[in-house]
């Protein structure tokens, strides 16, 4: 399936007003997907990622979303919501996986924990849809990524808005936002065990 093409499709039908959910792991994945959205959704930025291990490095990616939010104006003012912080429940998760390769099982579990997490906010609290940055990334696979989506769109209740970020050039557009900007860019995605494959490299 062409991602990129359904969330098109759904675009083509939003309503004046309609609001989003947006599950950002970094502020540079945000800039392209912010680029893309905020001037058709109400976006609220969901930062939820026990899977960055380190406090700090928690702590500075979220600066970084607070400080790109004072530096975009989209039609639609970007709010920020902070999920809760427990790098407990993504070793729970990763209980028996720890040795998986990245882009493996132990990543999609991730992306199923901070995607699941993210619907039952949405739902919880009204959000017309919900979504999620880690499509921009060419790292990532938006096929699992997109198959978790579909899966929680039938479980709660709030619309799962397709997305593949990274095409029409998405990922270089971060790149190019993100020097704009002068956003710190990290290189792993936050958990001790690609940290660890970094190293090894």
């Amino acid at each position: 399936m062409n991602y990129d093409l359904e969330m098109e499709k759904q675009m083509s039908n939003l309503k004046e007003g309609d609001t989003l959910l947006l599950h950002a792991c970094c502020a540079p994945c945000s800039t392209a997907c912010l680029e893309r959205l905020a001037n058709f959704f109400k976006v609220t930025i969901f930062y939820y990622n026990p899977n960055i291990t380190d406090e700090s490095e928690y702590k500075k990616r979220i600066e970084e979303i607070k400080k790109l939010l004072t530096l975009i104006n989209p039609k639609y003012k970007v709010e920020l919501l902070e999920g809760n912080y427990d790098p407990n429940k993504f070793f729970e998760m990763a209980k028996g996986l720890e040795k998986e390769p990245e882009r493996g099982k132990r990543c999609y579990k991730c992306y199923e924990m901070r995607l699941e997490e993210t619907a039952k906010i949405a739902s919880k609290l009204g959000f017309n849809n919900f979504c999620t940055t880690l499509t921009l990334s060419p790292h990532k696979n938006a096929n699992w990524i997109n198959e978790i989506g579909e899966k929680l769109n039938k479980e709660y209740d709030s619309n799962y808005l397709y997305s593949d970020f990274k095409k029409k050039e998405g990922y270089k557009r971060s790149i190019e936002l993100s020097k704009q900007y002068d956003l710190y860019r990290q290189d792993y995605c936050g958990c001790i065990y690609s940290k660890r494959d970094r190293q090894v490299e």
